[in-house]
């Protein structure tokens, strides 16, 4: 009976997971589309964010703030327990804190920076082709729609990220009603 050298067993272990390993960063390396600069934006922003997945419909908040040349993005549940945590720096996203990477949710703060923009400066922020009018706006791709956007008051509007995935986007009301900033 021989024995199998463990060395070559590992190696050979290592060769089958590469495929998935590749796979999965393949994943994490897409890039989200971005602006060229950080849009002027109103900060801080807190909204409120309803998830809308099919038939599930899941409420968030979000607080948006300058923190020296970063935007903070962070993604509360309504009992304030965070659920994702975000900084964008020079145009490229990094993780705040130690919570996991949460592909949907950066993809929400990339598509939130869009509706955001003010419309005025959208074509010199984003390169590629936009789709505005005065209530909707949409960032289109080789693929089709990427991002639309609806707006259906001031300061409220509905933002469509994928087929199945939509979120009702408004501020955040004080306990008076009034919108805080």
């Amino acid at each position: 009976m021989a024995i199998a050298d463990p060395h070559r067993m590992s190696a050979c272990r290592a060769w089958l997971w590469l495929p998935l390993l590749t796979v999965l960063l393949s994943g994490c390396a897409q890039r989200l589309p971005l602006p060229s600069e950080q849009p002027r934006l109103p900060l801080p922003l807190q909204l409120h964010i309803q998830e809308r997945d099919g038939s599930r419909i899941q409420d968030r908040l979000l607080v948006i703030q300058q923190e020296g040349p970063a935007l903070r993005w962070s993604l509360l549940s309504p009992l304030g327990v965070p659920l994702a945590r975000q900084l964008l720096v020079d145009g490229r996203w990094q993780a705040d804190g130690l919570l996991p990477p949460n592909a949907q949710a950066r993809e929400l703060f990339a598509a939130l920076l869009f509706a955001l923009s003010p419309a005025d400066q959208l074509d010199r922020l984003y390169t590629q082709e936009l789709h505005v009018r005065d209530t909707e706006r949409a960032l289109l791709t080789s693929n089709g729609t990427h991002w639309r956007v609806r707006y259906t008051q001031p300061e409220r509007f509905d933002l469509d990220v994928g087929a199945a995935l939509s979120y009702g986007v408004a501020p955040l009301a004080a306990p008076d009603g009034a919108s805080p900033r």
